[in-house]
């Protein structure tokens, strides 16, 4: 069933658990992520993310999505995650996309606003929900691309994390339905231990009166850390990384321990999607305290 970011937030909220967010740059992800949450009977966010054009355009994915989502026996919001254009954002509006991220938090705070609002006003007169991020956490521009490694510098520096008072306003200013806080997590895998800021997330939750916030570089963080997290306001987590890791691990087994020298991909494409379903059913159960 497809629905919107919006409606699943709020039920998240209300039941005060996180929802799954998996971006999709194939048919193993799209078809694992949806299994997973089926199998669960949970909600999820099915993601394009602009980094990924690169593995395939959303003209391409984008129309899978949707389908699948509609044909999907659970709800399922379709989202573009890291949208850096209009022209990207729109795309997606127009392909069927019930959410979009615009990005601009690499821009002045200014700029950040007022592109942000511009665009939310155009998402919302067609029932489209918008995330936007505030604060600066390792990205592709840094780190070489969704499910890369990150160094030890991008860990704690809490400058770049998200101001309370500076996400009050954001809000206020932009009208987003939820956003994306810096408070100590990266993209890509975990080279050291993250050292979270709880306190951050309680007092962004507050200043924001309650507002959905949304953790990126989700995976790799500890059971602890995400129930800790959720429990603080977090109502939206990205996964990828762990998940891709998980149908890599799972396909180099195969290879190395067949002993014939005969390998079939489409036993390689069922071995990768079964993998990629219980790496993501175990971080559903997670995000849904079972």
């Amino acid at each position: 069933m497809l629905v919107t970011l919006k409606e699943l937030l709020k039920e998240a909220e209300m039941e005060k658990r996180a929802v799954g967010a998996f971006n999709v740059p194939n048919m193993e992800c799209l078809r694992g992520v949806i299994q997973a949450a089926e199998d669960l009977n949970v909600p999820v966010i099915i993601q394009h993310a602009e980094v990924h054009e690169n593995l395939i355009t959303i003209e391409e994915i984008g129309p899978l999505m949707v389908a699948y989502a509609k044909n999907a026996k659970v709800p399922v919001a379709v989202h573009l995650d890291h949208g850096a254009s209009l022209t990207a954002c729109l795309k997606a509006i127009k392909l069927g996309f019930t959410s979009i991220m615009y990005d601009a938090s690499l821009k002045d705070y200014e700029t950040n606003v007022k592109e942000t609002s511009e665009l939310v006003k155009i998402a919302h007169s067609v029932n489209v929900s918008v995330e936007a991020e505030l604060g600066e956490m390792t990205n592709s521009a840094i780190a070489g691309g969704e499910g890369r490694e990150s160094s030890l510098s991008d860990f704690g520096n809490v400058d770049l994390f998200t101001n309370p008072q500076q996400a009050e306003d954001f809000i206020e200013a932009t009208k987003v339905d939820c956003l994306a806080i810096s408070f100590g997590t990266v993209h890509g895998k975990y080279m050291f231990e993250p050292k979270l800021d709880f306190e951050r997330i309680a007092e962004i939750r507050s200043t924001t009166q309650r507002k959905p916030l949304v953790m990126h570089g989700g995976s790799g963080v500890s059971e602890e850390d995400y129930r800790k997290a959720i429990s603080q306001g977090i109502r939206k987590i990205n996964y990828y990384t762990y998940m891709n890791m998980a149908a890599g691990d799972a396909l180099k087994k195969k290879v190395i321990n067949n002993s014939s020298t005969e390998i079939f991909f489409d036993e390689l494409s069922l071995l990768a999607t079964d993998a990629i379903k219980e790496n993501v059913i175990q971080a559903l159960k997670i995000f849904n305290g079972l």
